[in-house]
């Protein structure tokens, strides 16, 4: 036999390419790609379908610390399971730094958690929240030199929220080291604001949150981050960008040279504040940060994606329960919006909603599909050309895709541990058939088809310049 696996009669989309081959896999790579192949132990038929690389979520949170008597939903295993489902070969979660612990022992206590417990992919970013001088003159440049090539900063909520001077110390430790920084862009002390006199007004439901964090608290922290980041000299990725004037700064960096990359999500394009509106505490299934906006915000997002603007399209998947006082539900969340937990579920959903939304009503091709899905995170993460395309050498992280495919998203078939989905009910055209890791099936036809969890967790390279 000359492959493992042979993929036949598929169409193969990378971000540059469309193209008619077969593909032959051997030891987990792909080996060849050519007119037609033959030989192998294993034959599938992909005729009539797409083969795309694996979708790569560059930003999910999984059994990360949420605050007293708050419980994520989802642990590794149910969080990759959902990912796989949803046509995805790798998740890169965050590693939150515990305060006053040495930030080695709070990775390796993460990365315990993953263990054995993997259905696809997954490589840490960091979650830097106490940047002492033994954080950033020692330990985290020993981590970057390990592989933990990436770190996000807070802008926001408590506990978490850095200074300027903070941030500033810490661009200097990516400047040094060659990692990449990874900013939420909210203004703490607006939001502080706004929410101390919503609630002096009795305005205390979920659908307050949205108004305790209005567009000028993006845009502002936004611009102050880019504005650092230019003083640093070092490049930065600005997440979940959720409205235009976030972006047209974004935009106008970016035209002055400034490396500056930035990310949207499914929620910026299908939802708005008014899904928060839901009677009793229904609105709090829809509390994110930043939260949905209106029908003209995604438009904007729509046309970051399509100008370049947005290179990376992620979920930023936060699962909480809804029916839980662990979760959505908590007694403090009752009482105000500023004590319900903050995100949403969505790592399944990602790719069949900016597939149908984008691809199938002609807002994106089917390279640009690929590019802000995996390809982009693959090299702006420092994974690329082992993940993020088909190619000769790759890894064969392959999801097969049938484009006709109509489908209506429901919590069933997102296999997460939320009791929930945001997107319930939306109906899609295109969906995600069979995923492969590493030449391996691990989903085909919505179903889990593997006796364990085969992924690994990786150490990634300096992101590229």
């Amino acid at each position: 036999m000359n492959f493992d696996t042979i993929i036949k009669g598929g169409t193969i989309v990378t971000a540059a390419d469309t193209f008619s081959a077969d593909i032959g896999i051997r030891d987990g790579r792909i080996a060849a790609l050519a007119e037609s192949l033959e030989g192998a132990r294993e034959i599938i038929d992909a005729r009539g379908k797409l083969a795309l690389p694996g979708g790569i979520d560059s930003h999910v949170h999984i059994a990360q610390p949420s605050g007293p008597g708050i419980v994520m939903a989802d642990d590794f295993e149910s969080c990759t399971r959902s990912a796989a489902l949803g046509g995805n070969t790798m998740v890169l979660p965050f590693c939150l730094q515990e305060t006053g612990e040495p930030l080695r022992r709070t990775v390796e206590a993460y990365a315990a958690l993953a263990v054995g417990k993997c259905h696809v992919d997954v490589a840490f970013h960091l979650i830097i929240r106490d940047p002492t001088e033994a954080v950033l003159g020692q330990e985290l440049p020993a981590l970057v030199k390990d592989g933990y090539t990436s770190f996000k900063v807070f802008m926001t909520y408590d506990g978490l929220a850095l200074t300027d001077l903070q941030i500033l110390e810490t661009m200097a430790v990516a400047r040094e080291t060659g990692a990449l920084m990874m900013i939420h862009a909210e203004n703490y002390d607006m939001i502080r604001f706004l929410t101390a006199k919503l609630e002096r007004q009795g305005d205390t439901a979920p659908f307050f949150h949205a108004k305790s964090r209005p567009i000028p608290v993006e845009r502002e922290a936004t611009h102050r981050a880019i504005t650092m980041a230019e003083l640093s000299d070092v490049p930065i990725v600005v997440v979940h960008v959720s409205n235009r004037e976030a972006m047209e700064e974004i935009r106008s960096a970016q035209r002055k040279g400034l490396k500056i990359r930035a990310e949207t999500c499914p929620q910026y394009l299908v939802l708005t504040e008014d899904d928060l509106k839901g009677l009793n505490m229904e609105g709090a299934k829809y509390v994110c940060s930043p939260p949905p906006r209106d029908k003209a915000s995604q438009a904007a997002c729509w046309e970051g994606l399509q100008s370049g603007v947005f290179t990376l399209f992620s979920s930023d998947h936060c699962p909480f329960r809804y029916d839980d006082a662990q979760g959505k539900l908590t007694p403090k969340g009752r009482t105000s919006f500023r004590w319900v937990p903050n995100g949403i579920p969505g790592v399944a959903a990602r790719l069949p909603i900016l597939f149908s939304e984008g691809v199938g009503k002609g807002r994106i091709d089917l390279n640009t599909f690929v590019a802000v899905t995996s390809t982009n995170h693959a090299k702006t993460y420092g994974l690329y050309p082992r993940k993020g395309t088909i190619a000769v050498g790759a890894d064969a992280d392959i999801a097969i895709w049938d484009a006709t495919k109509r489908m209506t998203i429901t919590n069933a078939n997102q296999g997460h541990g939320a009791d929930y989905t945001p997107y319930e009910g939306i109906e899609v055209t295109g969906w995600p058939v069979l995923t492969m890791v590493r030449g391996r099936t691990v989903m085909r036809d919505g179903a889990l088809v593997i006796d364990r969890p085969i992924g690994q967790r990786l150490q990634r390279a300096l992101p590229a310049a």
